[in-house]
C-alpha cells in the first residue's frame, strides 16, 4: 500500500465536508430550541441572542452544504458572498445586542441549563471549526474554510455568553456577557470584508 493511498481522496475530503456542515446544522437547530426554552425561563437576552447566533450558523453550513454539491468558481463566490452577508449580520447583532443590554440595564435570571449547553456548545463547535479548516485546507476550498471561521466565532460566542452567565450567577455581573461580546465584533467586521472582497 503507497502513500497516496493512505491520503484521502477528493470525494472523500467532500464527504466529510459535507459530514461537517451536517453535524453543525443539526446542533444549531436543536440549540435553537433549547436556547429559546432557556431564554424565557430566564429573561435572559444574552441566551436569546445566542438563539439567533444559531440561526445565522444554520443559515451559513446550508449555503456550504450547496457549494459543495457542485464545487465551481461561480458558486463559490456566491458562496462567499452569502457568508460574509452572515457575518455582518453577525456584527450587527452582537453590537445591537450589547449595547440594548448595557443601556437597559438589563438584569437576566440564572439558568443551568444555559450554563451546560453553552459550555458543551464551545467545545463541539471549537472542534467542527478545527475540522472544516482542515478539511477545506486539503480541498484548498476558501467556502468550507471561511465558514470554518463563522464555526470559531459560534464558539467563542459560546464562551463569551457562558463566562457572563457563570459571573451573572456567582457575582452578579450581569454586564459581563455584554461586555464580553464586543471583543467579538471586531473579529466578525475583519472576516465579513475578507468573504466580501473575496
Amino acid at each position: 500500500m503507497g502513500v497516496e493511498d493512505e491520503w484521502p481522496t477528493r470525494e472523500q475530503l467532500l464527504a466529510r465536508g459535507r459530514r461537517l456542515e451536517l453535524v453543525t446544522l443539526a446542533w444549531n437547530v436543536v440549540g435553537i430550541v433549547v436556547l429559546a426554552f432557556a431564554a424565557v425561563t430566564a429573561r435572559s437576552v444574552a441566551l436569546a441572542g445566542f438563539g439567533i447566533d444559531s440561526l445565522i450558523e444554520i443559515g451559513a453550513s446550508t449555503v456550504v452544504l450547496w457549494e459543495l454539491t457542485d464545487v465551481d468558481a461561480d458558486r463559490q463566490r456566491h458562496a462567499m458572498g452569502f457568508i460574509g452577508a452572515g457575518f455582518v449580520a453577525m456584527a450587527l447583532y452582537l453590537t445591537v445586542q450589547g449595547t440594548v443590554v448595557l443601556v437597559l440595564d438589563f438584569h437576566p435570571g440564572h439558568s443551568l441549563l444555559g450554563i451546560v449547553w453553552t459550555a458543551v456548545t464551545a467545545a463541539a463547535m471549537f472542534l467542527l471549526a478545527a475540522g472544516k479548516a482542515r478539511t477545506g485546507s486539503a480541498l484548498d476550498n476558501e467556502v468550507l474554510r471561511t465558514e470554518g471561521k463563522i464555526t470559531f466565532v459560534d464558539g467563542a460566542l459560546a464562551t463569551a455568553v457562558l463566562v457572563g452567565l457563570v459571573l451573572n450567577a456567582a457575582a452578579r455581573w450581569w454586564w459581563a456577557d455584554p461586555a464580553a461580546g464586543y471583543v467579538l465584533v471586531y473579529y466578525a467586521a475583519r472576516e465579513a470584508r475578507v468573504a466580501l472582497t473575496h
